[in-house]
């Protein structure tokens, strides 16, 4: 019988963390023989051996509790050091990690490439990448664990999650769902493929693609008529959306945010929660449960597209450099006239100022 106390090694986090964790574990066990060893021989060597027997006066001594107070001290001061990092790290994914989108749902879990694939408990990578996961709920509490990458995140409903891993070693490897959901919780599993590069890049390639996620963003876009305010060539009734993700957006009380998926994620189901100087609130309705996750996971792939270079025959948001990008956000109303194609869900628009000339530069 293989005997494992720890699972297969497959991801440079789980290469980090093992070191760590047999760090723990021989602390422990080391502390507890010491103290059980210690209470056994103190209770033989200093019993009381008769009723007449007293025992000498001892003041104490100052070495040895200065020891035993500064080397405990040490030793979990180098834990919550190498802890720290080694969290700060699984939190910050690589600037070029590769994007997927995972949505949690009773009981499965769905998987969404930026190339436009889609699969339901699979998630093909290749092996060496850095891969970052934004993760959605569409119901209840979820939780992505793949025990051979040390990797797991939980997945809460009304925001997005985000966890990264880079696996080493080619092969299959199981995730569970490790936080009960429901009834079928059990089954709600899958299994992560990791590829040698270039048969990754093959995968991608292959057929049964309706267009990249970006694309699909883009047809749910022009489906809903914001388009008639996030014009081409002008500034329209929104701000211009292009080159927004990523960059600093001046808010109407002084903050100043970064357009990430999270914040436009807000900016479409709640559109109050922040506003952009210079432009009204209370001018959108919520749109919160009229548009899936896929589909926000979609209008953000958009949005992120935008801001990757032009692209011919845009609909949306003249290109702009410099200042401007600053005030740009989405949010806001669609405007009252615009066709309907749907009122199931929008991206938020905001209405614009009364004067241009007046936006924060």
């Amino acid at each position: 019988m293989n005997f494992r106390l720890l699972p297969e090694t497959a991801s440079s986090f789980a290469q980090e963390y093992n070191p760590l964790f047999w760090f723990e574990i021989s602390v422990i066990a080391t502390m507890t023989v010491l103290i059980f060893f210690l209470v056994f021989f103190f209770a033989i060597k200093y019993r009381r051996r008769s009723e007449s027997e007293r025992p000498p006066l001892i003041h104490g001594s100052v070495p040895l509790e200065i020891f035993w107070s500064v080397v405990p001290l040490g030793v979990m001061a180098i834990m919550f050091f190498w802890g720290a990092r080694l969290y700060y790290e699984y939190f910050t994914p690589p600037p070029d990690a590769i994007d997927v989108y995972i949505t949690g749902k009773q009981w499965m879990w769905k998987v969404q490439y930026p190339e436009g694939q889609r699969e339901i408990n699979e998630l093909h990578v290749p092996v060496g990448r850095a891969v970052k996961l934004t993760m959605a709920s569409e119901d209840v509490i979820h939780s992505f664990f793949v025990p051979s990458f040390r990797l797991k995140r939980d997945v809460v409903p009304g925001h997005f999650n985000v966890a990264w891993f880079r696996a080493t070693k080619q092969g299959r490897y199981h995730w569970f769902c490790a936080e009960y959901c429901g009834t079928q919780h059990s089954g709600m599993i899958g299994w992560v493929t990791v590829m040698d590069p270039r048969d990754y890049e093959n995968w991608l390639a292959g057929g049964g693609v309706t267009g990249s996620m970006a694309s699909q963003g883009e047809k749910l876009f022009q489906q809903l008529g914001c388009s008639s305010c996030h014009l081409l060539d002008q500034q329209g009734r929104c701000p211009v959306l292009r080159n927004l993700y990523g960059n600093p957006v001046q808010l109407d009380d002084g903050r100043v945010v970064i357009a990430d998926d999270a914040y436009i994620r807000e900016s479409i189901l709640n559109p109050n929660a922040k506003i952009t100087a210079n432009f009204k609130r209370d001018v959108m309705p919520t749109f919160q449960g009229q548009v899936s996750e896929e589909g926000l996971m979609q209008l953000i792939a958009f949005i992120k597209s935008l801001s990757a270079g032009p692209r011919p025959n845009q609909t949306i948001g003249a290109a702009q450099t410099g200042q401007d990008l600053g005030p740009s956000r989405m949010g806001g109303v669609m405007p009252r006239g615009a066709p309907a194609g749907g009122r199931t869900s929008a991206t938020p628009i905001t209405e614009r100022p009364r004067n241009p000339n007046e936006r924060k530069q």
